[in-house]
C-alpha cells in the first residue's frame, strides 16, 4: 500500500526531521519502557543470567542500531564474495522479514517462493548462486542446517540484536544520511537500542558516506568514536555494477528522465543515488518497506510515469522480488534496475581487521595450584590442536606461574593472599585474606573479565562453583566446567551447587562416575582430570625405593618442612636412605631453603644434607618425580592425590584439611599426629607390611581412577563448538 498521511508524519517524526507534539506524547513513554526492558535484559546477559549460545560455526553478524535501510544486503553480498575468494565455504542465515516459513528453508539460486522467505533472502540467493541462504525463525537452526551442508563460515543478516547467539565478529552499519533518527527508541524513534550498544561492535561501517559532506562525516565519526576506537570505524558507498533491463536492450543513457518507485527502508538514499548517477528524477512513488506490489500499484506507477514524461521506470533489486509475475506488468516504459555493490573505502584495512577478529580467542580459568596445572595441560592440548588460535589463562589464585612457565598469557590480575586461596577450612584464613585485599582482588578480576568477554570463545573453568560464578558474572558466558574441587567421596556438591551447575554451565566434567550421576544430565565422566596431571607419562622404576617428601605449595611449607626433615632422619636410621623432595612452583624457594638451614640442614647443589642424610631436591612434575617412589610423606593436596592414583601409599598429618582429603583418598592414606616421629613410624609400618602396602596401593588406584577428562574437553570444544573449523577459517583468511 501507499504511505498514508499519518505514516508520512510518523516517519518524519521518528527520523528526527520534524517534531510532532501529539506523537511525542503518545510514543515517548513507550520508548522509555523499551529502554527499561532492553537494559534489564542486557544486565541479565552481561552476567550470565540470560542464556547465550555459541554458534557451531564461525559467525559474522552484519546488523545495525536502527530500523531502515543501511545497505546490509549488499554488504553481506560483498563479505560472501570475499570469503569465497579465500576458499572458505560460506553460507548466509537470515530470519527472512515478512516470510512465513515454519521450518528452515535452504535457498539455492533463489529457488523458493517469496511468500515463504521474504524478498532479501531471494535477492541474496539469486546474486550468490554458490552460497546457500538459510531462512530460519531461529538462527541457530539455520546455522545447524548450513553446517550439515558442509559450510565453514556463516554470515548472519541483521543479527546485532540477536544476543542469545554469540558471534565471532559483530559488524554494525550506520546510515550517514540518517544515523540515529530522533535518537529515541522505537516507537518514538528508529533506534532498536541505545547508542551505547555500539560498544559491543567489533567493526562500525558508515554507509552512504559519499552522500554527505566531509564535515558531516567527521562529525558522525566523532560520535561513534565515543564507543569504539577509530581503527574500528570504516566508510562505504554503493556503486552500480551492472543493469537489469526489461523492455529495452540498451543501457540507460546519461541525463535520462527517470520515474522511480521503491519499497525500501531508506528511499531518500535511493533518490540521491539516482541523481548522483546523472539521471533526472521526473517523479517518485514510495511504499512501505518490503511492500508486495499489486497490479493496481503498478498501473498507478505506469500512469504517473507516463504523465511525468519519463523515459524509464526504475526500482531497486529488492523491489523486483516484490513485483507480480513479469507477464502481468502494465508498464508502457522500459523498467531498469541498477545492480549495485558495496565498496569499503578503506578496503585493505577493513579486511585486515576482520581477519584479526576471526582468530579464535580461548580462555581457561582456574583457582588453585592443582587447578592451574590441569588448566595448563588443557592449554597445551589446545595449542597442539589449534595451531592458529590464541590461548590464554585466567588464574584466580596466585600469579598463574604454571601457565606463564609454559608460555601462555594470563588475563587476570594476580591475587596473592596469605592462605594461598584456600578459604573453606578456616575463618581465620578468610579474615587474613580479607585484610590482605581479597575483595579488591575480586573486583579487579571481575573488571578483567569485562575487558575480554566480548572476544573470547566459551570459557573453560577448572575448579569449584565459586570460580564458575566468578566467570559467569564477569564474562556473561556459560562455561564448560571441569569440577575438580568436589566429589561424592567428599560429601558431594550441595543442592544449591548442583542447581547452579545444571542451570549455568554448558557441560560439566567430573572426577568420578558417581559425581556425574549426582550432578545430572549436563555432567559426564570421561576420566579423572586430576589424573590427567600425569599426562607427561610416569616412568615405572621401583628399584630405587625412594621416599617422596612433599612440603606442600603454600607459605606454611617453610614451617611444616621440619616434620618432613625429622621423619627423614628417623627413617634413615632404619636403613631407608633414598629421599626426594618436590618443590612446588608456588614456593618461595629462597625462603624455603633458608628455613631448612635454620633447622640444621645444608643446601648443596640441589640437595639437602644433614650428617649422612641426603635429600634430592627437584622442581619436576609429580609424573617425573614419582619415578622409583615407594611411599609418600606428603603435606600437599593435588600432589598427594596423584601419588595415590599411581598406587603410592600416602602418609600425612591429621588436621582439618587433610581429614577432608582422607575422605577422598580413602584407604590409600593414613593420617598421623603432626610430628616427624609419627610420620616416620607410620611410613615404616606400611613399607614393612606387604599386605597393607598392596591394599593401600590398590585402594588409591581404584579411588582416583584413570586420566581422560582433558582430552574429552578438548575434543568436545573442537567438534561440538566448532573450534576446529574456526582455526582453519582463520588460517585461510590470513593467506
Amino acid at each position: 500500500m501507499k504511505i498514508s498521511s499519518f505514516m508520512k508524519n510518523y516517519m518524519l517524526y521518528v527520523r528526527g526531521i520534524k517534531n510532532n507534539f501529539f506523537l511525542n506524547i503518545i510514543f515517548t513513554p513507550l520508548a522509555w519502557i523499551s529502554i527499561m526492558i532492553i537494559s534489564f535484559m542486557d544486565f541479565l546477559r552481561k552476567h550470565g543470567l540470560s542464556k547465550t549460545i555459541e554458534s557451531p560455526l564461525p559467525l559474522i553478524s552484519v546488523g545495525n542500531l536502527t530500523y531502515g535501510g543501511t545497505n546490509k544486503t549488499p554488504f553481506v553480498e560483498m563479505l560472501s564474495h570475499y570469503a569465497e575468494k579465500k576458499h572458505v565455504r560460506t553460507g548466509i542465515v537470515t530470519r527472512g522479514y515478512s516470510g512465513h516459513a515454519d521450518k528452515v528453508i535452504l535457498l539455492h539460486n533463489g529457488n523458493e517462493k517469496r511468500e515463504l522467505t521474504g524478498d532479501e533472502p531471494l535477492l541474496l540467493s539469486k546474486k550468490l548462486p554458490n552460497i546457500p541462504v538459510a531462512v530460519a525463525k531461529k538462527r541457530l537452526d539455520g546455522i545447524k542446517a548450513l553446517k550439515n551442508e558442509g559450510i565453514e563460515l556463516v554470515i548472519a543478516d541483521d543479527a546485532f540484536q540477536h544476543k542469545i547467539l554469540n558471534r565471532d565478529v559483530d559488524i554494525v552499519l550506520i546510515d550517514c544520511l540518517c544515523p540515529f533518527g530522533s535518537g529515541k527508541l522505537i516507537p518514538a524513534g528508529i533506534m532498536r537500542e541505545k547508542i551505547n550498544a555500539l560498544s559491543r561492535a567489533d567493526i562500525v561501517v558508515l554507509t552512504k558516506s559519499d552522500q554527505v559532506n566531509q564535515d558531516e562525516l567527521e562529525s558522525l565519526k566523532k560520535i561513534v568514536n565515543k564507543y569504539v576506537s577509530l581503527n574500528q570505524i570504516f566508510t562505504s558507498r554503493l556503486e552500480i555494477n551492472d543493469w537489469l533491463l526489461f523492455g529495452t536492450n540498451e543501457t540507460p543513457k546519461e541525463n535520462a528522465k527517470i520515474f522511480a518507485f521503491s519499497a525500501i527502508g531508506s528511499p531518500e538514499s535511493f533518490i540521491r543515488s539516482i541523481n548522483s548517477y546523472g539521471f533526472i528524477t521526473a517523479g517518485f512513488k514510495n511504499f512501505t518497506d518490503h511492500h508486495q506490489f499489486t497490479l493496481k500499484d503498478l498501473e498507478e506507477i505506469s500512469r504517473e510515469a507516463d504523465e511525468s514524461k519519463a523515459e524509464y521506470i526504475m526500482c531497486t533489486e529488492k523491489d523486483l522480488y516484490n513485483l507480480p509475475e513479469k507477464t502481468k506488468w502494465p508498464f508502457n516504459l522500459p523498467l531498469i534496475i541498477p545492480k549495485i555493490k558495496t565498496i569499503v573505502n578503506e578496503n585493505d584495512k577493513f579486511f585486515e581487521l576482520l581477519t584479526e577478529l576471526l582468530q579464535p580467542q580461548i580462555i581457561i580459568a582456574s583457582n588453585g595450584y592443582g587447578e592451574d596445572a590441569i588448566g595448563t595441560i588443557l592449554a597445551k592440548k589446545f595449542r597442539e590442536r589449534l595451531r592458529h588460535s590464541k590461548i590464554s589463562a585466567f588464574p584466580l589464585v596466585g600469579r598463574g606461574d604454571s601457565y606463564l612457565q609454559s608460555g601462555f598469557d594470563t588475563k587476570s590480575a594476580p591475587s596473592i593472599t596469605p592462605s594461598g586461596g584456600v578459604l573453606k577450612y578456616s575463618l581465620k584464613d578468610l579474615w587474613g585474606d580479607m585484610r590482605a585485599g581479597l575483595l579488591l582482588h575480586v573486583k579487579k578480576q571481575l573488571s578483567d573479565w569485562k575487558k575480554i568477554a566480548h572476544r573470547i570463545r566459551t570459557p573453560i573453568c577448572v575448579g569449584d562453583v565459586y570460580l564458575l560464578l566468578h566467570c559467569l558474572f564477569g564474562s556473561g558466558a556459560r562455561p564448560m566446567f571441569c569440577a575438580t574441587a568436589k566429589t561424592v567421596y567428599l560429601s558431594g556438591h550441595w543442592r544449591i551447587e548442583r542447581t547452579i551447575i545444571n542451570a549455568f554451565t554448558l557441560r560439566t566434567w567430573t572426577r568420578d562416575k558417581k559425581s556425574a550421576e549426582q550432578l545430572g544430565k549436563k555432567a559426564v565422566y570421561s576420566g579423572s582430570p586430576i589424573m590427567d596431571l600425569l599426562n607427561e607419562g610416569v616412568i615405572e622404576d621401583q628399584e630405587k625405593n625412594v621416599i617422596l617428601l612433599l612440603p606442600g605449595s603454600r607459605t606454611r611449607a617453610c614451617k611444616d618442612v621440619k616434620m618432613l626433615l625429622d621423619a627423614a632422619e628417623i627413617m634413615h636410621s632404619h636403613g631407608e636412605n633414598n629421599f626426594r623432595m618436590v618443590l612446588a612452583p608456588t614456593l618461595q624457594v629462597d625462603e624455603f631453603l633458608s628455613a631448612c638451614k635454620d633447622f640444621g640442614w645444608t643446601v648443596d647443589d640441589e640437595k639437602l644434607i644433614h650428617n649422612e642424610i641426603t635429600i634430592e631436591l627437584t622442581h619436576e612434575s609429580i609424573a617425573s618425580a614419582s619415578n622409583g617412589v615407594k611411599i609418600l610423606i606428603g603435606l600437599g593436596g593435588t600432589a598427594n592425590q596423584l601419588c595415590a592414583g599411581l598406587g603410592i601409599p600416602v602418609i600425612s598429618i591429621d588436621e582439618k584439611g587433610k581429614r577432608v582429603q582422607k575422605k577422598l583418598l580413602g584407604d590409600c592414606e593414613i593420617l598421623t599426629s603432626p610430628e616427624g616421629k609419627s610420620l616416620a613410624e607410620c611410613a615404616l609400618r606400611v613399607l614393612n607390611d606387604k599386605k597393607l602396602y598392596e591394599f593401600m596401593s590398590d585402594a588409591g588406584k581404584q579411588r582416583m581412577g584413570k586420566p581422560g577428562a582433558v582430552d574429552d574437553i578438548v575434543d568436545y570444544a573442537c567438534k561440538n563448538l566448532g573450534w576446529d573449523i574456526r582455526d582453519k577459517v582463520y588460517e585461510r583468511f590470513r593467506v
